[in-house]
Parts: structure tokens; sequence; C-alpha cells
């Protein structure tokens, strides 16, 4: 079985202390929210009495294609593997570049298995629902199977037609002809990693439970397995340690194993918020429903997001490059700072992470916010993305 670093062990991630953190500024908006970021976490860094963060710059998305004529370099990749620990801001998906998603290649060059999204309203922060206090749930997705594996091919092409081919007479799968086709590939190795890693988080954090959320009623031996991979890795590798819903009793202490069809989990999260913790599942699932809480925090502006595998994380703003805004110093940084604490927390600065939270959140209370916040609160002038990151800077 292969080592996951657990979050809560100091140092362990990239070096106790004086730590070089390759940086991707990004497309787009990158810049705005880099500048608004990088400030305000060398400053928790500093008053937490740790030494300086050494910032390493590497070029990736369009600045990297002006400059050497490659959207993804491998020197880019080799200094996220040397040093484990990265930050990086939103990348745009290039036109005619020949990578589908410069976000999806990062995951599978460095093999970051598990996009992970906690999702906690910060006090504050406009929301659509009555009680955003008890959102607190943290998102475990696979990251390299599912749908999104890339196997599909289009209508009428000969890969397409072949597949159907061999689905009607090897296995008598009626499909209707000149379909497009994908493949779900969901496999046990990818499924138990990714769930190993989120017990080992829940039970490092003492969370009360996790929950598998899949579509195992219709899609029963791919996202069915999901759930009977779960199940099996927390009855195997942590006996003792967790227990099945239908099993537990009060006060029993043991971590709580739950599973729900991911459609009901959309309602869950809605109605009973307050009895979820941690959630672990395929990938898109995750992408789904990722948004959907986001939403109830205040909108992806607010929510920070890592891609991990075995020692090695790029911690990320979850929104998009919004060109629109580039350079015109409006977008919220949130994300980008949030993501930044979580980054911290890695590396077992929990005080400097609680710090960058704090005084975000003291920030919000305030009501000083950038647009995408103000349009939702009413009655409110936003203030500009350097504005906000020197506002949360006073009240560190």
């Amino acid at each position: 079985m292969s080592e996951v670093i657990g979050v809560n062990t100091p140092g362990a991630w990239a070096g106790a202390e004086g730590p070089t953190i390759p940086v991707i500024v990004g497309d787009g908006i990158g810049p705005d929210i880099w500048q608004a970021t990088r400030p305000i976490l060398e400053a928790a860094v500093a008053k937490s009495g740790r030494r300086p963060i050494n910032w390493l710059e590497v070029p990736a998305g369009q600045k990297a294609w002006e400059d050497c004529g490659e959207y993804l370099p491998e020197s880019t990749l080799a200094a996220l593997r040397q040093y484990r620990v990265g930050l990086k801001g939103p990348l745009g998906t290039p036109v005619g570049g020949g990578i589908r998603s410069l976000n999806v290649a990062i995951r599978r060059k460095l093999d970051l298995y598990a996009c992970i999204r906690p999702v906690v309203w910060t006090p504050g922060a406009p929301s659509p629902v009555k009680r955003p206090d008890q959102v607190n749930m943290i998102i475990f997705r696979e990251n390299t199977e599912d749908v999104y594996a890339g196997l599909e091919w289009p209508a009428g092409s000969p890969e397409a037609d072949e597949l159907i081919r061999f689905a009607g007479e090897k296995l008598g799968a009626e499909i209707r002809p000149s379909s497009a086709v994908g493949l779900k590939p969901m496999s046990e190795f990818g499924s138990k990693r990714l769930v190993r890693m989120a017990l080992r988080w829940a039970l490092d954090n003492r969370c009360p439970s996790l929950t598998l959320v899949h579509k195992g009623n219709i899609m029963k031996f791919t996202e069915g397995a999901f759930r009977a991979w779960g199940y099996e890795v927390a009855r195997k590798e942590f006996e003792g340690l967790t227990v099945t819903e239908s099993e537990a009793g009060a006060g029993d202490g043991r971590l709580v194993i739950k599973d729900r069809i991911a459609d009901n989990m959309f309602m869950q999260t809605l109605l009973r918020p307050d009895e979820y913790s941690v959630l672990a599942m395929p990938n898109l699932n995750g992408d789904y429903l990722s948004d959907a809480l986001a939403a109830q925090i205040g909108g992806l502006g607010m929510a920070p997001g890592a891609n991990v595998g075995d020692g090695l994380a790029v911690f990320e703003a979850t929104h998009g490059t919004a060109p629109k805004y580039a350079g015109l110093d409006r977008v919220n940084p949130c994300s980008l700072i949030l993501s930044g604490a979580f980054m911290l927390d890695f590396l077992g600065w929990k005080e400097a992470a609680a710090m960058v939270r704090s005084a975000v959140a003291g920030t919000l209370q305030a009501r000083i916010v950038t647009y995408d916040l103000a349009r939702q609160m009413g009655g409110l002038s936003p203030v500009g993305t350097s504005a906000f990151g020197q506002a949360v800077l006073e009240r560190l």
C-alpha cells in the first residue's frame, strides 16, 4: 500500500521550514488574484513565526506558449515533482493546442488522483440557503477515471462505428447507428485509493462520518462497484476504526460509513447539511456536487481546492480564467487565498492558515466585498481585487 501523508503531519509536505513552492500564476485573471494573494500568505507565515516561503514561478498556459512554445513545459512538471507542493491560478483550455484541458493534463501527468474541495461557509459571505453555518463538508473526487477519462469518439467516426459494431456483435448491446460513444472506466485500484485517502483524512481530523456518493442503483457495475469497493476498504483496512451506518450505535466513537445515491445527495446537502462531513465520489458526481455546494457558501469565488496524489499536491483556484475581467482589478481572489490557507494546512502550518481564514472572515463581516459577492448582498459598492486583498492584509 502506498503511503498517503496525513494533513496532520507537520512538515511532511515540502519541508517544515522555508519551503520552495512552485507557483503557476495562470491565465486571464490569474495575475490579478496572485498579486492579491501572495502578500496575505507571506504576512500570515511571518506572523506565525515561520521562515518565509520561497516562491518559484513556473510557466504553464498562454504565457508558457508565448515564451517557449509549450502550454505545459516538462520543466514545470519537474519542479512540481521536486518540491511536492504547488499553488496554481486558473488555466485556460488551449485552442488547437493538442491538449483537451491543461488542468486535466497536470492531474494525469502527476497522478493527482484526488480532487479535494473543502466546502465551509465563511462568516460574512452571502448564501442562498438559510443556515450556511451548517455547511461543513470536504469532497474527495476521483480525478483520473469515469467519463472524464477522455475515452470518447464522435458520431460517424470509424472508431465510434467500430465500437457500436463490436458491442452489437459481441455483447448483444443495441446502440443506435451513428451515435457518439464514450467509455466509463472505473477500476478497483482507482476507486479504492481515492476512498482510502478520504478515510485517512476523516480519521486524522476526527470527522464523524464518510459518505460514498454514487449512482449505483442505475450504473451497477461502475458506480455500484465504487460503492462496494469503498465499503471493502473501510472494512478490511480500517477494521475497528469504522462502522457502517446500519451498525452504528450512539456514542460508538468510530467513523460512520454511509452511502447515498447522487441525486438524493443534492437534496440532502440542502435539507440536512449538518449530517454530512466527508464525501467520497467518482469523477462526474464530484464535479457536479463540488460546484453545487460552492453555491451554498457564496459561489466559486469562495471555494478552495487541491489536486492531491501520494506525497504530491497542487492547490488551485477552483474557478475559470474570466478573460473579460483580466487586468481590470475586479474579481474575487478568495478562492486562491483560501486555497493558499489549505496549502498551509498541508505544510503543518495551521496557525498561519487559521490567520488567513480569520482575516478573510473579518473582511467579509466588515462588508468589504468584490462585485460577485456585492450583487448577492445588495446595497453595497464593491471593491476591486487589490483593495480586497489589502483589506484582508490589514486584518492580519
